[in-house]
């Protein structure tokens, strides 16, 4: 009984309604999509192979593993024989460090993430002080504008990187491979691991992007910038009684 009595309130201050406004729905949407952009980007592991030919050797297959976050400089083809071609193969890195724009792409995702959970656990149980409180609203509006801003920079600053991932990862890397154009070493590009769930993580941060663009105009409909009466709940009485008839 007891028991019963302690949780009763917080049970019933838990109002699933909000979920079902546009404020609500949208922040759900939010919450989803950032889970999509570090879980597209943030778990990629990709290789890049060559086929190289050289005394000895036919057709050896050699591979650089690469993965967020696509310090591609720490990933290298070794060589393809014991005997590192009679001598002539140097071991190449492949070139680039994309781990900026990557971390700041995947980290920013997941602080969108926890603030979700946070603005909904209150949307949730405590949209009452949400709403009667003028200053709650307009921190979550200046949140969300930069939050949509941040967005556009960081997917912006990802999708850049990515097209030079693939450029570093592609067959334009045999050309920058020294030990290929010696005599009597031949390299031919042989494959790529495909980086669909990276297109995947821009076109989430776009969305991304969007969604708390236009959701900053559900919050500012909370605010006190538009809606005067949620900081001045006695305006009620602005309209002096009509004495003197």
């Amino acid at each position: 009984g007891v028991a019963g009595r302690a949780e009763g309130p917080s049970l019933a201050a838990i109002n699933l309604s909000p979920l079902l406004e546009p404020l609500g729905f949208i922040k759900v949407l939010e919450w989803i999509f950032s889970i999509f952009v570090f879980g597209t980007c943030g778990v990629y592991k990709g290789t890049t192979t060559i086929l190289v030919s050289c005394k000895g050797v036919v057709n050896k297959t050699v591979t650089a593993a690469f993965a967020y976050p696509f310090r591609l400089n720490t990933a290298v083809f070794s060589a393809p024989d014991p005997t590192r071609c009679s001598g002539t193969w140097t071991d190449f890195h492949l070139v680039g460090n994309f781990s900026s724009s990557a971390q700041f792409f995947v980290t920013f995702a997941v602080l969108v993430f926890l603030y979700c959970i946070a603005a909904l656990i209150l949307y949730v149980g405590y949209m009452h002080l949400y709403r009667n409180t003028g200053k709650i609203p307009l921190i979550d509006l200046v949140i969300t504008v930069m939050a949509a801003f941040l967005w556009l920079v960081s997917t912006s600053a990802w999708a850049k990187a990515l097209t030079d991932i693939k450029i570093s990862t592609g067959p334009s890397i045999v050309q920058e491979i020294a030990s290929c154009k010696l005599p009597g070493l031949t390299c031919l590009f042989a494959s790529v691991t495909g980086m669909g769930t990276l297109n995947l993580s821009v076109v989430f941060g776009l969305l991304n992007m969007i969604l708390w663009g236009g959701n900053a105009w559900f919050v500012y409909k909370e605010t006190s910038l538009h809606n005067p009466s949620n900081s001045t709940p006695q305006s009620s009485g602005i309209y002096p009684p009509a004495t003197g008839i």
